[in-house]
């Protein structure tokens, strides 16, 4: 057992004006299973890469470890190679006879070490650089994102085999997965940072009980400074009122008075001058102990969603359709039955490589005529409802660059309330300064997010909408599809998620 020491941690990117870090100070424990939560471009990934040692810093990082950090790049020519024979280019003094033990107890065949990296699925992968990240020892393991584009069944494979390691840092949005894993979370709130015991649901339920307090008591304060306020006018005024009666007086009316009374009138409102002194100070305690009350509460703001409502009741339609790549040996899927009505919001479920987003694009090529054919073979029948308007989220994000008022001219988007959606998502108004290519992963998602919002349609096909997308930001969208009740007909492997919006799944 061994401690890891931040201290004083400072950091910015070059050229930008907004500090990721700012002298920030805490230790975590060598044995530890902490997960790392926190909204999009907060920056998780790049702290586990001034760990590495990826970025220089201010400040100081004292570890009695090494750390190790996944996924693994590869270049073009390892992706062609058997992944066998280059392991060790990946982790130093890695030996295949550990990676085969660590690929047993995640139940896969040792034989994926020998075939082309490009050839295995986004299971194997993940699961083969994970064997490989965790055949080391001593190491500290930096895991980022190890579940985005993994099918159901291969989820619930890796969390098995994290919930039996320690020694680690998990980022993930995923909750089944961090509650399964973790014993201490890492949290990057608004203003601070802070190190808890428990996973992700304890930590939740004391999140929601701490931003409940912090309003109690900032509204405790606006009241009491509300008060005080009042009372150090009226006390202000009694003594300028007082004041103004020290010089001159009614000889007829205040017969009882003198000139010697001056004496007595002034020490009364210096009195009163003193108290309405001592007001203003108790305000300005109450103020500085109301600063900060807030700081860190999340508060998702409500978005609002614009669904079309077409004339027909049944959207879309399958009876016996099956689909298959053209010159593949077995096709897809076959005997596909179902329809798809107003109001539905069905699910596609199945192991990666089933056909869930081939079945999307085939869907958004019948309802858009200047949408590229894919190369497949159909039979049965896949029927849409004409002048069906189509809002499509894509798995893939790689092709947004340029800047958000291109981006907006390009689609037609109204700049300003593309820019609302997507302050309500959570992006600090310096984003939108930068090159959509600049942003995080998570950031490039809320603009096809904001995007799809911001289209009216009868049918919103989403396909891994919340691939990277914040835990805070997944309950928002799931406020915001359980509000409006679109139709849709989406793939996501959050199993909460999916739980939570489906109102039917379809097995492929």
């Amino acid at each position: 057992m061994a401690q890891i020491q931040i201290t004083d941690l400072t950091f910015t990117y070059e050229g930008s004006f907004d500090p990721i870090f700012e002298h920030v100070s805490f230790s975590i424990d060598t044995d530890w299973k902490l997960g790392f939560i926190g909204r999009n471009g907060k920056g998780k990934t790049t702290f586990l890469k001034l760990l590495t040692g990826g970025f220089s810093y201010a400040g100081t990082i004292r570890t009695p470890v090494v750390f190790d950090y996944f996924p693994y790049k590869l270049t073009r020519q390892q992706m062609n190679l058997p992944a066998a024979e280059f392991i060790e280019d990946m982790k130093s003094q890695c030996e295949i006879w550990r990676v085969i033990c660590e690929l047993h107890e995640l139940s896969v065949d040792p034989e994926v070490l020998y075939r082309p990296f490009r050839t295995l699925s986004p299971g194997e992968r993940t699961k083969l650089l994970l064997a490989v990240l965790f055949s080391g020892e001593n190491d500290f393991l930096l895991i980022d994102e190890p579940t985005n584009h993994l099918d159901q069944e291969s989820r619930e494979l890796v969390k098995r085999y994290l919930s039996a390691k320690k020694g680690f840092i998990l980022v993930s949005h995923d909750r089944d997965l961090l509650d399964a894993c973790i014993d201490h979370v890492l949290v990057l709130n608004r203003k601070t940072i802070e190190v808890q015991s428990g996973n992700f649901s304890s930590w939740q339920e004391n999140k929601r009980r701490k931003d409940q307090f912090a309003i109690a008591e900032n509204e405790k304060h606006k009241k009491e400074i509300k008060k005080l306020k009042a009372a150090a006018a009226q006390v202000s005024q009694w003594a300028d009122n007082n004041e103004r009666t020290k010089i001159g007086f009614h000889p007829v009316k205040e017969h009882d008075r003198s000139i010697a009374t001056r004496a007595y009138i002034g020490a009364k409102t210096k009195k009163m001058q003193s108290r309405a002194k001592q007001m203003k100070k108790r305000i300005s305690r109450e103020i500085t102990e109301k600063e900060g009350l807030l700081a860190d509460l999340e508060e998702a703001c409500p978005l609002k969603l614009t669904p079309l409502s077409h004339h027909k009741e049944t959207l879309i339609t399958f009876r016996d359709y099956s689909l298959s790549y053209q010159g593949a040996e077995s096709p897809l899927f076959t005997g596909l039955t179902f329809h798809l009505q107003k109001g539905d919001r069905i699910a596609l479920h199945g192991k990666n490589g089933c056909g869930k987003s081939t079945l999307i694009q085939i869907l958004l090529q019948k309802s858009d005529a200047d949408a590229s054919p894919l190369p497949v073979v159909e039979s049965g029948l896949c029927e849409t409802a004409s002048g069906l308007i189509v809002s499509y989220i894509s798995q893939d994000t790689s092709w947004l660059t340029g800047s958000i008022p291109a981006y907006c001219a390009a689609r037609n988007l109204d700049q300003s309330r593309f820019c609302s959606v997507l302050r309500q998502l959570d992006f600090e108004r310096v984003q939108f300064l930068k090159n959509l290519e600049d942003y995080s992963e998570g950031q490039k998602k809320k603009v096809l997010l904001a995007t799809s919002i911001l289209t009216n349609a009868h049918l919103y096909l989403w396909d891994e909408p919340l691939n990277f997308i914040d835990v805070f930001s997944r309950m928002q969208i799931e406020a915001l599809l359980e509000e409006y009740q679109p139709t849709m007909l989406f793939v996501e492997h959050d199993s909460r998620f999916r739980e939570k919006i489906a109102t039917k799944t379809i097995e492929l």
